[in-house]
This record gives structure tokens, C-alpha cells and sequence, in this order.
């Protein structure tokens, strides 16, 4: 053994020997505190109370029947445990704050943000006072489901998990749905700038990702007055991550009670999140509304600890947070670390100070008790009284119903801000004035009803393009100090010059028109383009045979088109960070990595589109067509090979209609299939040719059309694959 390498053991010997002993008090406290074991018999016990029937229908979809709004919710936990329970326990495990002890250190922010949130103390506080009777036996329901799934499946389940309670499962709702209009990023530039949010994929959910995914959406509805069969269509078209807390799981819920909804469920949550009921149906688009403040705090420079106040030292709220870190095996660490509050809200102490901030959603705990409200709302009116709540911090609301009603809703818990001041910056600190106390009534928020245009639609752009021009919103009756968004999207353009467009609107126009596979001359892809196009390329051959390519593309993403990849590599960096608000790169530096690729893996700068677009699950690899920001959204994750390989956009999609006699018809799509994780199900992958294609199954939402189609029928717990691990 050479002299180096000796000292490189020993070095390492010493380490090891040293972390050996410090570590020892947390590797005996790992034995003598470990959880106690759930009481499996009273958690069966509990299970036997409740009456419900799984019947799953040609797909693997699940259709839960029961008596009470409970018991559906029972079902609705146990079917998604069946396809998806490393997820619900993975979101369970970080909203209460536990994930490091399951994923290590890196999950010690999640635990932390948990705590600095304050959701634990909001929820035990008033989970009781501000969730209705009828909600909380839901969520109790629910959370009985996992328990009882978990309970069957030992072996799955990780130290620590049961039993759920009702309690977690709206934690759940209250950590997470700030997130959707950015809250993590903001606090990720203050605690951790090198972490851009939190994931939302399956392979790191809820840790710090410096490359999140885009996540947006499309919704699209349209009245009698626009159809020439007089109907009402409605598009549910989410862009989501293809796995992880946020991926849509399908289901049908019929209770007795009313709740008797088909859509998207999320991970850990027991209401449709959207989807439609007989009546009604709505779809959801993220929308960026300035939702965050921060405030720069002058502190005591004779006590760290106190921050000015409308000219008074006042003492931070400070407790201490204790975070158990998972090391190796059963063993475990736990660290301090300090939590503050101010009269602003949570406080962080950086490098450059001590910085409050206060959010939208920051003292609300009803966020299930408005999805309840809203699956159960049987028209326009119950509807738009349960938006009146306003629990929900965020998202775009585009509504349909079989009465021919559309609307458009850019939801938002606006804060009541004082007028005259510049919200968008750093604000100080020590003005009490500045500390919002309330948020502004529904009536304020930016809305349409019924426009005279007979449409409406959002694809994550700004309120005041919503409509045709003649009926839109006016950034004018609305104060600066709501923060509302005024950008445009690829997608909100081409909703325009397609539904825009058209003024009769068949069920193949509305369909063809979901599908679009283009890029807007309006857009900011296709500008840039232009601007590479203006180049002087010289001497550099690459760069003329690429503009050469870029000059005949005719801006659309089909799988056999030849000049779709290079412009795609090329602006797929662009797009994405623009989507995620990021810097973007310069388009000449991204155009010369795109033709590297090219050249190296396909050995030619335009190979068909569908060579380079893959969607990859199981054993099967297709072609896909569709691209970032186009209405048929794709975005890819790049391989080694060169190619891309889908992981978010286009998900689960509905396509919702009521006749001119208010019929019912949905039909619907999900990327992969119920099984979300069971690779061994027939139900895994059995959607991926049809979603491909772009195509789309009926939904079997009345008994009738289900009958024929029941794949298998049983209550929970006596499935024939349920067996103990």
C-alpha cells in the first residue's frame, strides 16, 4: 500500500471512527424512541365500519359506491393505496415533517419548511372549529382507507406512518397548496438559493431541486352560443409531472349522500380536484398572481433576537424545531434548528439579514372543505358559493354546466394590500401598515360570466386575454397591488387563433383544437428564431445548414416532421425557464448544443421529430408528438442518447359535454394508466398507445354505462391480490 493511500485510510479509518462515537447517543436513542407499532387490530376494526364497493372497469379505473360521503372517501383511499401507496405515504411522511427520517439529510428543508409554516400548529388549532362536521368524517374516511391498505401490506409501510388521522390528510391540502403559485420558490431564494423549489417528481418528491419541471395546464370551455349543435363543452387538461404528489390518479365516486364526482385526484386526496359531477365541471390552469411579500427587518444590533416596529423593539416568536435525520439503516440523528416569527409571518435568518414574509394561505386550514363544496355543488349558484370561501390561495378556475353557464375565474386569495406602495420588491420591515390583515371579497377577483363570445379559456396567462378582445377584462379595473400576472404563453396564443377563431365549434373541432401540435408566429420561440435566422453565419457551416433547417420549419411538433428537433432542442432550455421564471440562456449558445446532439447521436441535423420526442413506460418506447407550450404540451427529460424522454405536460385530459338537452357525455385519457406503480399490472401502461395517439376512452359515469365493463368487483380488503406482505 503506497504512502498516499495509507494516509487516505487511515484518514478515513479515524472519520469513521470518530462520526462512530458522536453518533452513538442518536443510534441508541434510535431503539430506545422508535415508534410504537400501530394497533393493526383496531385499525381493521375501524375498517369494518364502513360499507363500500370497488368496482374497477376495463382500465383498472376505480368507481367507489357507498351509502355516506364517507364511505366513498374510505374507497377512494384504499383503491389509490392499491395503485399508488409509496406516494400517499411519501406526501403523508412530509407533511408531517418526518421525510428526512425516511429520505436523510436532504429532506431536512422539507421538515424545516413544514415547521417554519406553521402547519402543524394551524391544523391542531383549528381542524376542529373550521372544517365542517360532514368534511372531517371525509378526510377521517380517507384516512382509515390507508390505514386499512397499510394494515393488509406490513411491509410496505415505513416506521412511524399509522395511523393516519383526518388531521393529516388536510395538513396535506395546507402545506401543499401554496406551492402551486410559487411559495417554495420564494422561500428557496432566501433559505437555499442553489435549490430553485421543491420537486414534485416521484423519484425525489418534496426535496430540493435546482431543476424543477414546468408545470402548467390548459383550460378551455365553450357555450350553446358557439357550438352548432347548441352544447357545452368543457377541457380538463392539466399539465402536471407524470409521477409523483402531484400526478392525477382517475376515479368515480358515487355516494348517496351526493358526492358523485368522475376527474383528477391527487396523492392523499379524498375530493376531485377537477373533473365534473352530473351538472357541473370545472378545470384548473396555475395561475402566478403576486401572492408573497417579504420584508427586510432591522434588527436590535444590541439583541439579535428583536426587530423594529413602528419604532419599538418587539421579540421574535422563537421555538425550536427538532428534525430526526435518517443516517443508515434504523439509525437516525435528530438536530436543532431555530424557528422565528414575526407580526409578518416566518422569519429567516440569512447572510443578508433577517428576512418575514407573508402569504397567501398563511392562517387557512379549509382548503378540503372548499374542494367539498365545490364536488358537491349541483349548479351555478352552490358553485360560485363555495369559490366564495376562498380557502383555495390560488388557480385558474374555467367552469362549465348543463344549463349552457361558462365562466372564468383567476382565483386568488388576494391580499388586501395598502395602496401607493410598490409590492413587487423587498418591503421594510418596521411598518405596520405594510403588514396586510385581510384579503379582497370573490366579487373583486378577475372574472368572466357568460361572455357575449360564448367562450373562455386559460393556459397559464394573464387574466385580460381570456375571451375574444371585445369582452376581455380591463387591467385598469383592477389596482396594481393585486400582482396579477400580464404574460402570455404559446398556448394561450394558439387557443386564440384556433377556439378564438372559430365560431362554430363542433366536438372534432374542440378536439382538434386541444391537439394542436403548433407554435404561434407570436410567440416568443418564434421571435427568437427569427433573430437566429438574422445571423451572419461566415464561415460557420453548422450554423448556415442549421438556419437552412430552422428556415423551412413550418413551427410544428409531429413526430415525422424533420425540422421540429432542432428547433425544439434549441428552444426547449428557453421555453422551459421562462415557464419556471429563470434567466434563460442566450438562443446562439442553445442552438450550437442542439446541433452538437444532433450531429453526435442522429448524425444529421433534422431526423424525424419522433426519433428524438419518446414517451418511454414499462417495455414500451413510442414516438410522441408535441413540444413545450404547445396546446399538445410534451416536455422531456434528455437522455444519454441523445433523445428526450417525456415526464410532464399533457396527463390526465377529460373532454366534458352537455347536449343541447343537458346530457351528460366525458370521455377521458390518463399517460400511463390507474396502476401507477404496479409494474407487474395489465393496468400500467394500457393507456400509453391511446394517450399517444391522442385519443381518448369513454368515461362510464352512470351505472348503465358502466355495466358491461366491470373488470373486477369487491370490498376493500377481500381482493383476491390482497395478500400480507
Amino acid at each position: 500500500m503506497s504512502k498516499i493511500l495509507r494516509t487516505l485510510y487511515y484518514t478515513a479509518l479515524t472519520l469513521l471512527v470518530v462520526l462512530a462515537i458522536i453518533a452513538l447517543p442518536a443510534l441508541i436513542m434510535a431503539h430506545i424512541k422508535a415508534p410504537a407499532p400501530a394497533d393493526i387490530a383496531a385499525i381493521k376494526a375501524k375498517a369494518a365500519t364502513y360499507d363500500v364497493t370497488i368496482k374497477r372497469d376495463t382500465y383498472g379505473v376505480p368507481h367507489i359506491y357507498g351509502k355516506r360521503d364517507a364511505d366513498v372517501g374510505f374507497g377512494i383511499a384504499f383503491a389509490h393505496s392499491e395503485d399508488d401507496f409509496a406516494t400517499i405515504q411519501q406526501a403523508a411522511l412530509a407533511t408531517r415533517g418526518d421525510l428526512a427520517a425516511l429520505e436523510g439529510p436532504r429532506a431536512a428543508i422539507t421538515d424545516y419548511l413544514v415547521r417554519l409554516m406553521g402547519v402543524w400548529d394551524r391544523v391542531n388549532a383549528r381542524y376542529e372549529t373550521d372544517l365542517s362536521p360532514d368534511v372531517r368524517a371525509v378526510l377521517e374516511a380517507y384516512a382509515d382507507g390507508v390505514n386499512y391498505y397499510a394494515a393488509l401490506h406490513p411491509g410496505k409501510v415505513a416506521p412511524g406512518l399509522l395511523p393516519l388521522t383526518g388531521k393529516d390528510i388536510a395538513a396535506g391540502f395546507v402545506f401543499k397548496t401554496p406551492f402551486f403559485y410559487g411559495l417554495d420558490h420564494e422561500l428557496m431564494a432566501l433559505f437555499n438559493p442553489k435549490a430553485k423549489s421543491l420537486s414534485r417528481e416521484s423519484k425525489d418528491a418534496f426535496l430540493p431541486t435546482g431543476t424543477p419541471l414546468p408545470i402548467g395546464s390548459n383550460g378551455v370551455a365553450v357555450g350553446p352560443a358557439r357550438t352548432p349543435d347548441y352544447a357545452t363543452r368543457l377541457l380538463v387538461n392539466s399539465h402536471q409531472p407524470y409521477t409523483g404528489p402531484v400526478a392525477w390518479y382517475e376515479a368515480v365516486l358515487h355516494s348517496e349522500e351526493g358526492l358523485d364526482v368522475a376527474g383528477g385526484f391527487f396523492p392523499g386526496t379524498p375530493f376531485m380536484l377537477h373533473g365534473h359531477n352530473r351538472n357541473l365541471g370545472w378545470a384548473n390552469t396555475v395561475n402566478k398572481p403576486d401572492l408573497v411579500d417579504i420584508y427586510k427587518l432591522t434588527i436590535n444590533p444590541d439583541n439579535e433576537d428583536q426587530y423594529l416596529l413602528d419604532g419599538v423593539w418587539h421579540d421574535l416568536d422563537k421555538k425550536t424545531a427538532h428534525i430526526k435525520i435518517r443516517l443508515w439503516g434504523p439509525f437516525w440523528w435528530t438536530v436543532e434548528r431555530e424557528i422565528l416569527h414575526s407580526a409578518h409571518g416566518p422569519v429567516l435568518r440569512t447572510k443578508q439579514g433577517l428576512f418575514a414574509l407573508r402569504y397567501a394561505g398563511m392562517d387557512e386550514v379549509r382548503q378540503a372543505e372548499q374542494y367539498y363544496r365545490l364536488d358537491k355543488a349541483r349548479d351555478l349558484a352552490e358553485w360560485r358559493d363555495a369559490m366564495r370561501l376562498q380557502a383555495l390561495p390560488s388557480l385558474n378556475y374555467i367552469y362549465a354546466d348543463r344549463q349552457g353557464n361558462i365562466a372564468y375565474i383567476y382565483n386568488g386569495q388576494f391580499p388586501d394590500r395598502l395602496k401607493g406602495v410598490d409590492w413587487s420588491g423587498i418591503l421594510p420591515g418596521d411598518r405596520s401598515d405594510l403588514i396586510w390583515q385581510a384579503y379582497l371579497p370573490f366579487e373583486k377577483m378577475p372574472q368572466l360570466l357568460n361572455p357575449r363570445s360564448g367562450y373562455v379559456f386559460n393556459s397559464n396567462n394573464t387574466p385580460f386575454e381570456a375571451t375574444a378582445a371585445s369582452n376581455n377584462l380591463k387591467p385598469s379595473d383592477f389596482p396594481p397591488s393585486m400582482g396579477i400576472q400580464t404574460d402570455m404563453t404559446n398556448r394561450a396564443y394558439r387557443a386564440q387563433e384556433t377556439f378564438g377563431a372559430d365560431t362554430s365549434i363542433t366536438s372534432e373541432d374542440f378536439r382538434s383544437y386541444k391537439y394542436d401540435l403548433a407554435y404561434s408566429q407570436r410567440s416568443v420561440l418564434a421571435e427568437k428564431i427569427s433573430a437566429l435566422l438574422a445571423i451572419d453565419a461566415g464561415g460557420d457551416d453548422e450554423m448556415a445548414a442549421a438556419q437552412a433547417v430552422l428556415k423551412k420549419w413550418n413551427y410544428r411538433t409531429d413526430i415525422h416532421n424533420r425540422e421540429a428537433a432542432l428547433a425544439v432542442l434549441t428552444f426547449q432550455p428557453i421555453v422551459t425557464a421562462e415557464l419556471k421564471g429563470e434567466t434563460p440562456p442566450e438562443a446562439h449558445d442553445s442552438l450550437h448544443k442542439a446541433i452538437e446532439t444532433l450531429l453526435t447521436h442522429f448524425g444529421r441535423l433534422d431526423p424525424e421529430w419522433g426519433e428524438v420526442n419518446r414517451f418511454r413506460r414499462g417495455d414500451l418506447d413510442l414516438p410522441i408528438d408535441g413540444g413545450p407550450d404547445v396546446l399538445r404540451a410534451v416536455y422531456g427529460e434528455p437522455q444519454s442518447d441523445g433523445t428526450l424522454t417525456a415526464v410532464a405536460g399533457d396527463t390526465f385530459i377529460m373532454f366534458v359535454t352537455w347536449d343541447n338537452q343537458g346530457k351528460l357525455h366525458s370521455e377521458s385519457v390518463h399517460q400511463f394508466g390507474s396502476a401507477t406503480l404496479d409494474a407487474g399490472s395489465p393496468h400500467y401502461g394500457d393507456q400509453v398507445q391511446m394517450f399517444v395517439d391522442m385519443k381518448t376512452k369513454p368515461v362510464l359515469f352512470e351505472d348503465a354505462e358502466l355495466a358491461g365493463h366491470i373488470e373486477e368487483e369487491y370490498k376493500p380488503g377481500t381482493r383476491a391480490a390482497v395478500t400480507a406482505d
